[in-house]
């Protein structure tokens, strides 16, 4: 009998075992699969992603959104090829057909709805769903659990055909034929032989710092808006923009050459030292020094259109009011009056002014683009992921093994892949772990069958 060991009983530790039990138990294969988790009870930081919701996925899943989006490409492609499923189930609902995640949760009874940018959550509205069909999964599939069982170190074999050997952390040692580590941050890279290739893990995917007085005049507001992220070096700013900043006073070393990297529209927070919300924190992912925020009030309206549309509320405020518009006038009941104050600050009025065509147009400027220098990220600590892990050249992205270290696979949020909000860091968590898991029971099936055949030569 062959043991395959697994490290890690989060997402991807889970869906490997749940994959390599039911691969065994299917295929008849001599492998009995052991997880090994250091906290009491695997799952316990499923259960706290999506606010204890768990957005396990989305149904736009791309490549492009994942750093090292060549390797993942890769490895969805093959994951999506379906090796790794069990005969499909007569039972799995029409909407699994969209990609294998879905299909290997609705074959486990997970039931679940789609809410806004493909976002999908459990019908119950909980984590604990995700979880209790997981834990069954790996049940019925006579996986082995251990709890409270920290692995602190993984030997790789002496020579071919030999086990790897296990340290745990109460100075025990274990064996196993083949080990998926499926932890992240510095956990994974001790388990690591020496050579593998490594990237500093990094926190990503937080709130964001900014070097402007105007998050801590607003702090602990809410917004729904839109979050830009402007760098250095693009094209010259057009003419109008260049006309908003001479009205603003800014002199022509403004006028530098930038790029939209890219757009996020959604809730934006301010907190003291900056900003937060989904929307800052997917820019938290992309932000380099000397990057720019630019935060949009006015989301669904074209920058080209904003003064047009601000005079034409004024006219009309003017017939309601029956008396002439002041700048606190043209904001009242558009935005907050906190976020009305900043933005007169931001714009160089004062409230009781009246709206004239040039008080319009200097409004129109922050409203489309309040201007918030990046510092780094604001709060490591509400960071979701940690950027880095072992590089992903010294992995096959087709089953997750060490190019160089046959039997040691490594998955999920061990490599240094990430992805924005939305449920796709957690698909790549299952797709990785799903196709390590299957991949292993079939190299330890194969090994055993080249035994077999070798003893009876």
């Amino acid at each position: 009998m062959k043991t395959l060991a697994i490290i890690g009983g989060g997402a991807a530790g889970l869906a490997a075992a749940v994959a390599a039990g039911e691969a065994a138990r299917d295929t008849a294969a001599p492998v009995r699969v052991v997880v090994y988790e250091a906290d009491e009870r695997v799952g316990r930081s499923i259960l706290a992603t999506g606010n204890g919701r768990c957005n396990f996925s989305n149904t736009r899943i791309s490549p492009k959104l994942y750093r090292n989006a060549s390797f993942v490409e890769e490895a969805l492609r093959h994951f999506e090829g379906g090796a790794f499923m069990r005969v499909p189930s007569q039972a799995r609902e029409a909407t699994a057909s969209v990609h294998g995640v879905l299909a290997f949760f609705s074959d486990h009874g997970l039931a679940w709805r789609e809410e806004s940018e493909g976002r999908l959550y459990p019908l119950a509205n909980k984590a604990t769903s995700v979880l209790d069909c997981l834990r069954a999964a790996a049940a019925a599939a006579r996986v082995q659990v251990r709890g409270e069982c920290e692995v602190v170190t993984v030997e790789p074999p002496r020579k071919p055909g030999a086990p790897f050997t296990m340290r745990l952390a109460d100075g025990r040692f274990e064996r196993a034929d083949a080990v998926i580590v499926a932890v992240g941050g510095s956990i994974a890279r001790r388990l690591m032989p020496e050579g593998v290739p490594w990237v500093a893990p990094t926190p990503t995917l937080g709130p964001v710092a900014c070097d402007s007085p105007w998050p801590r005049r607003l702090d602990n507001i809410r917004v729904r808006g839109a979050l830009e992220l402007w760098r250095p070096g693009g094209a010259p700013a057009d003419a109008r923009y260049r006309d908003m900043l001479d009205r603003l006073g800014h002199g022509p070393e403004d006028h530098g050459h930038e790029r939209l990297v890219s757009r996020e529209v959604g809730e934006i927070m301010f907190r003291k030292y900056g900003v937060s919300g989904i929307a800052a924190f997917n820019l938290s992912r992309l932000m380099q020094p000397g990057d720019e925020l630019a935060l949009d009030f006015l989301p669904t309206v074209a920058a080209r259109e904003a003064e047009a549309y601000l005079l034409r509320r004024r006219n009309l405020l003017r017939q309601a009011l029956a008396a002439p518009v002041s700048a606190d006038d043209l904001l009242r009941g558009m935005v907050l009056a906190p976020v009305a104050e900043v933005l007169l600050r931001a714009a160089k009025l004062e409230g009781a002014e009246a709206a004239t065509d040039d008080a319009v147009a200097r409004l129109a400027v922050p409203l489309k683009g309040l201007r918030l220098p990046v510092a780094g990220l604001g709060d490591a600590r509400q960071c979701q992921v940690h950027r880095g892990g072992v590089a992903c050249e010294a992995v096959s992205p087709r089953t997750g093994e060490l190019r160089e270290v046959a039997g040691l696979y490594v998955v999920g949020e061990a490599l240094d892949v990430d992805a924005p909000c939305g449920g796709y860091n957690l698909h790549w968590a299952w797709a990785s772990g799903l196709s390590a898991g299957w991949s292993a029971v079939s190299a330890l099936a194969h090994g055993v069958a080249e035994e077999a055949e070798g003893a009876a030569r």
